[in-house]
């Protein structure tokens, strides 16, 4: 049986998610029907909305349920775009870090090409962490400009988590809405909508033992949006669309199992994650643990760079020893690029290219990361064997990160 270390990507579904999900799919209904099964799928529905909005300390009628964490950040930032556009047209700034996910750079940068929107791109330290003097002084810049500002809790890649307490203080003195992509903090660290002051908040379900296909966005009820996508006017008419009852149980009962365990589940992963990385650095003495150090990163997140290979080749290499792990995001994996977050913390791209991210979940042991330890010399040393592939980044690529950097 494969090691799995790969849950930044999709964790395992957790039992209780796969009973409700059986449970649900049995019956018959949609929650919009008025007749006793419809009745039944909105009573399961909302429920269910009832204990995600505990799990993330939010009101139930601040949840809106998605297909998952890109369409709610999708809907988050082109919708609180437009609606902050639409009230006053001269708010055409969006602020947003150098290392977000995908589902939100490429919405930001395609609000920039179509859309107006003038984009500016705010820089990270050494360990992926915002500058929140540059954002500051950017903030104190035409504050009347801004549409909205959008930093995420915790790094996909390296982990590292973000001061959104101080994000959220600098733009509220400036009235100025933020959105956060807590997908990867949602389920691993406490998360709390309403203390947070954040406008809108974007998870998933897939990352926390729910299934594929199910996530939310938390919207402060008194924030309006224009919503991405029209139809039947469900959600707060704010994102239609037939509610998919039984990934929303699935969903809810993740969440619930997630939230009953959360301090000592974070106790017992970060200690696998210390064990992790102490015999990484062993077996490796060349590696570089990346993002920050302890409390400071995600329990279940030990993100490295090996020097000298590959990160592609290393993981097919420890893939054939029977432990699957990766190099950065699964979204963008496959691609042979180096890692806009890697990059935008000060790497250069040679040193990138070698990442190489493990990641712990709930059903993680600490078989799994001595099993781990003991495959990983051969296949380092392998790998350096094979040296670096010497392909070169795309130019627009490039262009991009260069962009955000000089910004």
């Amino acid at each position: 049986m494969p090691v799995y270390l790969d849950h930044a990507a999709t964790t395992s579904l957790h039992p209780a998610a796969l009973a409700a999900m059986t449970d649900a799919l049995v019956r018959t209904g949609n929650p919009s029907s008025l007749h006793g099964a419809g009745r039944r799928a909105r009573r399961l529905v909302e429920e269910s909305r009832e204990s995600l909005a505990r799990a993330a300390g939010a009101h139930p009628s601040e949840l809106i349920f998605t297909s998952g964490g890109t369409e709610a950040d999708n809907l988050a930032v082109k919708g609180l775009y437009w609606q902050r556009r639409a009230e006053s047209p001269e708010r055409t700034r969006i602020l947003c870090s150098t290392v977000e996910h995908h589902a939100v750079l490429d919405t930001v940068e395609w609000l920039e090409r179509h859309e107006g929107a003038e984009v500016t791109w705010i820089p990270v330290d050494g360990s992926g962490v915002v500058d929140l003097d540059v954002l500051a002084r950017e903030l104190a810049r035409e504050p009347q400009r801004i549409a909205l500002v959008t930093i995420m809790w915790a790094n996909n890649e390296v982990g590292s988590l973000q001061p959104l307490r101080q994000v959220v203080e600098l733009a509220g003195a400036v009235g100025v809405p933020v959105h956060s992509d807590a997908v990867q903090a949602f389920g691993a660290v406490p998360l709390d909508f309403a203390s947070s002051g954040l406008a809108a908040m974007s998870v998933s379900g897939h990352k926390i033992g729910g299934p594929v296909g199910i996530g939310a966005l938390f919207l402060r009820r008194d924030v309006k949006l224009v919503p991405v996508q029209h139809g039947g006017g469900q959600e707060r008419d704010v994102r239609s669309g037939t509610l998919d009852t039984a990934s929303i149980a699935g969903f809810a009962a993740a969440a619930e199992a997630c939230a009953a365990s959360l301090t000592e589940e974070s106790v017992r992963l970060a200690a696998l994650r210390d064990r992790l990385i102490e015999g990484v650095l062993q077996a490796v003495p060349g590696a570089v643990l990346r993002g920050s150090p302890g409390s400071g990163r995600l329990p279940g997140n030990a993100h490295f760079t090996f020097p000298g290979c590959e990160g592609d080749s290393l993981l097919f290499l420890l893939d054939m020893a029977g432990v699957e792990s990766s190099t950065g995001s699964a979204c963008t994996a496959g691609v042979p690029r180096p890692s806009h977050v890697l990059l935008a913390m000060g790497l250069d791209e040679e040193t990138a290219r070698g990442a190489q991210r493990f990641t712990l979940g709930h059903a993680s042991t600490a078989d799994d990361v001595e099993t781990l330890l003991r495959v990983l010399p051969a296949a380092y040393a392998q790998a350096s064997k094979a040296g670096m592939a010497g392909h070169e980044s795309s130019i627009q690529t490039a262009g991009t990160v260069g962009r955000r950097a000089e910004s």
